[in-house]
């Protein structure tokens, strides 16, 4: 079965009830797109993950199952067991040929929603990598696919697992800071456009036209292959800076924190001035990535009066993943794994600080597996991840934009301005269209 007899098969594909655990199952899982990020989750399937079976992998350049792929050195070895695992090219032939319960899926960003669409069709529950998609149409048809099909889904946004960033979150729900005037938050990362460059030789077992996916078959290029991520074709400014990358972290914990997870802003504008900073940002030295230093910040407005402001300076660490939150009666500023405030009462009887890069997966995998089980709702559920995923959207086509827009979030759509609303969506190209849900 090819790639488009596959879409032709799931245009109607039959609901899948989902399994029934007992109490000592394990959940056969496979993996969908096998870089180094999904490397890394892999490590903790069988140890800390100790309900779950990995038994196969999928990946359009094969490298990348047999561990083999000379761009990601530095990523976490593979599992003990990994000859065993059955190795696909397309995640097409996975479904067809096993019978899993969950797949984690953590392709590049243009190939996600759909991926994710064609798991939940396919009867199987779904581990999303942020962000979940690449426009706001893609995430509203994943909505659609998970409430159709049943499916459990759980976004890779670990905060949403971690007891003191939901303590600390809880803090501010409460009202005990008041109400909250202003969040300040970091001025994230645009996206790039790219430019072409000569064509040089596709790698081995590498299928260009299936990594290229919804986007333009543009002639391969090993910067575009491998730094996909910084241009907005393929992502929305993504890796540690972008909107979308450390962006999603980010506006999902405002979100959280100011108890706005089935909504969004009503109105989002930009200031009227640059910043340059991020100074220290790796890749500041190539000419092609000098634009991302200079860029307008971006305020969000939301119904309850409340400004999210895009303006604080890159600090090169996990503090760029939260925001200061600045109440009538004090302020809080959220970060991963710990919290800061000017009340110190209110530090007492909270859970323990995380050190910067330790204990932030465990909790949030672990969630997804018992949710699997139970059914029952995860910590970064399909809504909420989509909303906070559509921030970052709007803070994209806003700077390209450079003027006020109004929006609706029960409707999903800007308030009188038609060419806003053409950028919710993009063209797809033939043969990777979204599925009708």
């Amino acid at each position: 079965m090819n790639r488009r007899q596959f879409v032709q098969t799931v245009a109607a594909p039959m609901i899948v009830s989902p399994r029934i655990f007992g109490a000592n199952d394990r959940l056969k899982v496979g993996v969908i797109g096998v870089g180094s990020r999904a490397r890394w989750l892999m490590q903790y399937f069988g140890k800390e993950l100790d309900e779950v079976d990995l038994v196969s992998v999928a990946d359009c350049f094969l490298a990348r199952t047999t561990g083999t792929d000379p761009g990601i050195p530095r990523a976490t070895p593979f599992n003990e067991g990994w000859e065993k695992w059955a190795k696909y090219d397309s995640y097409h032939k996975m479904f067809e040929k096993e019978k899993l319960d969950a797949v984690w899926i953590q392709t590049t960003t243009h190939a996600r929603a759909l991926a994710i669409i064609h798991a939940m069709q396919a009867g199987v529950d779904v581990y999303g990598e942020k962000p979940i998609h690449l426009t706001v149409e893609e995430g509203q048809a994943i909505m659609r696919a998970a409430k159709k099909y049943n499916r459990v889904f759980q976004a890779g946004s670990q905060q949403r697992s971690m007891p003191i960033n939901r303590y600390a979150s809880e803090l501010v729900r409460s009202g005990k800071l008041g109400h909250i005037k202003e969040v300040k938050v970091c001025n994230y990362l645009p996206g790039l456009t790219w430019k072409p460059k000569p064509a040089q030789a596709i790698p081995e077992g590498l299928d260009w036209d299936v990594w290229c996916n919804q986007t333009e078959l543009r002639p391969y290029h090993p910067t575009l292959q491998r730094q996909w991520s910084y241009y907005s074709d393929y992502d929305d400014g993504g890796e540690s800076w972008g909107v979308s990358g450390w962006g999603t972290h980010g506006l999902d914990q405002i979100q959280c924190a100011l108890g706005m997870d089935r909504t969004g802003p009503v109105e989002i504008y930009t200031e009227d001035r640059e910043t340059v900073d991020l100074a220290d940002f790796p890749l500041a030295k190539n000419a092609d990535f000098k634009p991302l230093l200079n860029r307008k910040p971006v305020v969000m407005k939301f119904a309850t009066g409340t400004l999210v402001k895009l303006q604080e300076p890159g600090k090169n660490s996990h503090s760029q993943l939260g925001g200061i939150f600045a109440g009538e009666n004090g302020t809080i500023e959220i970060i991963r794994g710990d919290f800061i405030t000017d009340r110190p009462e209110l530090k007492k009887g909270s859970p323990d600080v995380l050190p910067e890069g330790k204990g932030e997966d465990v909790p949030h995998l672990k969630n997804f597996v018992e949710c699997v089980k139970s059914r029952k709702q995860t910590n970064a559920d399909i809504e909420t991840a989509h909303r906070a995923t559509t921030l970052c959207h709007l803070v994209s086509i806003c700077r390209l934009l450079d003027r006020k827009l109004k929006w609706d979030p029960q409707a999903e759509r800007f308030v009188g301005d038609e060419e806003a609303n053409k950028m919710l969506s993009r063209p797809r190209r033939k043969g990777y269209e979204l599925p009708k849900v």
